[in-house]
């Protein structure tokens, strides 16, 4: 009850965490993303503005142009085909559909060509009767014939008496103004006062009193709303309102990007979480298996000193020393408990732990039968793998130390045999020939022999781990100086690298995913480190098959007695 009891505890602390990231980072990216919608829509709604206020001062102009003047006082001259064209002039210029000269009560006198002379427009439209009054007007409406839809503005054409001789109507297609609009990803439109869309950047939104549907979004704590086709999935809309054109502009940024990004945020750390608690339970589960061991080796201990007690004074100091053997194998289980943190150290010590268990069973036998001499040489063995496990761990030591000095001058040859020393199991288990020779003269380079010796032995792990399963494996290692720089190959005899130009990437891996074998930061790394002391690594497929890594180092200024750093 009580790991039940852990465990659940554990599990709603993962998901606490992962729903305060959650929330944590939709806030910020919603910041970001309102701040960047609201300068997509003031960007739309300033373009718009401006197109229509281009064509209001074109109207407003051309009231003032004294031909027209003249036509709206009644005068004869210029007639209305004089007068037509030059309102034809004027919107081919301002690229209107037409620009028409009407009287105040909506007689048309002369026009640009979309309405005839003599036709009536209806002077109870909202510009018309504005510029009547004489201010300038605006109206915006759906061409019953074409289905088009337009903007017009209307201007009062003063008489030199100054009253309102007549009116200029200039009308234009909705299009012109927002075709520069068409290919923003961010759906914009814009509604007028009855609600409903007339200008927008997605034909289908067009005269709709609701865009898309749009419906709040069912997320926690989030203000998005949701909509359909031509929408984003989800978005946060905003408004903007444009009082100078009498409509309200509307924006929907797509929040689709943020809320997979926060819901990656979370599920890392919620993996994060787990994996560390995974680690934990594994740690106590075998802190507890280790105790247990550890007793049955004790309750094995008592049995087997109750047996040599009833034994012959000849296998007393055998006896004795059993125990002794014994007493330092319990203390070295116990040192080993301690060091269970380090992964590494379990790995590379299984070979030799399972001998010396393999020659302790033996020389038990052996003491029962009374074959003395043999135990004793079982026994001498058993301490040949225990000096052997003494270098592995100075090995693994000197290679997780941390190194912060400078580069120095390093035996690149010296690192290179260190790393085979460390890998020499997995190099024999693997089955892999070894063709490594040393140089003949000296080859000093620049480094750090920690930081130098983790490259070569990450590099030739890669190798180790791409042969297998190779009906050739073989690993050849050279050495060359050329001037200043010496140059280290490292070549396997395995499938070669699939995207060279990716092999240095960070999280990119070769390996199947789940496999355990590692993220895809060996390599990378590797490479920081090299370029920490200015050298150079690459990765090729050479002619002939398999991968072959070239790490480029600076070579050591030389200085006298230096033959023998190698």
């Amino acid at each position: 009850m009580r790991r039940i009891g852990v465990l659940a505890a554990g599990l709603g602390l993962i998901l606490w965490a992962s729903v305060a990231v959650w929330q944590g980072a939709l806030a910020r990216g919603l910041i970001q993303l309102e701040e960047r919608g609201a300068a997509d829509l003031r960007l739309a709604s300033n373009r718009l503005v401006a197109a229509l206020a281009a064509y209001r001062e074109v109207v407003a102009m051309a009231a003032a142009h004294p031909y027209i003047v003249a036509r709206a006082e009644g005068a004869a001259e210029p007639g209305a085909e004089t007068v037509g064209a030059v309102l034809r002039r004027i919107a081919d210029q301002a690229g209107a559909r037409d620009l028409a000269l009407l009287t105040p009560s909506g007689e048309v006198l002369a026009s640009s060509g979309g309405v005839a002379p003599g036709a009536r427009l209806d002077p109870s439209a909202a510009d018309l009767a504005r510029a009547a009054q004489g201010a300038a007007g605006a109206f915006h409406f759906v061409d019953p014939a074409t289905g088009e839809r337009l903007f017009r503005y209307a201007a009062p054409v003063f008489s030199r008496a100054g009253p309102v001789a007549g009116l200029l109507a200039l009308s234009f297609a909705a299009e012109r103004v927002e075709a520069p609009g068409r290919g923003d990803p961010v759906p914009v439109w814009f509604t007028d006062a009855a609600g409903v869309v007339f200008v927008a950047n997605r034909s289908e939104m067009l005269f709709a009193a609701e865009p898309g549907a749009l419906r709040p979004a069912p997320l926690i704590g989030v203000d998005l709303v949701t909509g359909g086709g031509y929408l984003p999935r989800y978005g946060l809309l905003l408004t903007r309102d444009l009082p100078v054109i009498e409509m309200v502009g509307h924006s929907m940024a797509d929040a689709g990007p943020l809320l997979r990004l926060a819901r990656a945020q979370a599920l890392s750390v919620a993996l994060a979480l787990f994996g560390f608690g995974a680690v934990i339970l594994a740690l106590l589960e075998r802190r507890r298996t280790l105790a247990e061991r550890l007793a049955a080796e004790a309750r094995a201990k008592a049995e087997l000193e109750a047996r040599v007690a009833a034994r012959t004074a000849e296998l007393s100091a055998a006896n004795d020393l059993l125990t002794r053997t014994q007493a330092e194998l319990v203390q070295a289980g116990k040192l080993s408990a301690l060091g269970q943190m380090s992964a590494g150290i379990s790995h590379e010590l299984n070979q030799p732990l399972m001998a010396i268990r393999s020659f302790a069973e033996n020389a038990e036998l052996l003491l029962e039968r009374g074959r003395v001499p043999e135990a004793a040489a079982t026994l001498g063995r058993i301490s040949d793998m225990a000096r052997r496990m003494g270098r592995i761990i100075k090995n693994l030591r000197a290679f997780a130390r941390a190194e912060t000095e400078p580069a120095t001058r390093v035996g690149l040859a010296a690192v290179v045999e260190s790393a085979l020393e460390l890998l020499q199991p997995r190099l024999a288990a693997a089955g892999i020939a070894l063709d490594w020779r040393r140089p003949e003269g000296p080859a000093v380079v620049m480094g750090g022999e920690v930081r130098l010796a983790q490259v070569v032995v990450n590099l030739i792990a890669n190798a180790i781990d791409a042969m297998e399963g190779r009906a050739l494996r073989r690993l050849t290692i050279r050495i060359r100086p050329e001037g200043a720089r010496v140059r280290l190959t490292i070549r396997d005899t395995g499938p070669g690298i699939a995207e060279p130009e990716r092999i240095f990437d960070p999280f990119y891996s070769t390996k199947e995913p789940g496999s355990g074998e590692g993220m895809g930061l060996g390599l990378s790394i590797s490479y920081g480190l090299v370029q920490g002391f200015g050298g150079t690594l690459t990765g090729e497929n050479p002619p002939g098959g398999g991968a072959l890594f070239t790490l480029g180092l600076v070579a050591a200024p030389e200085i006298g007695g230096e033959g023998g750093a190698r």
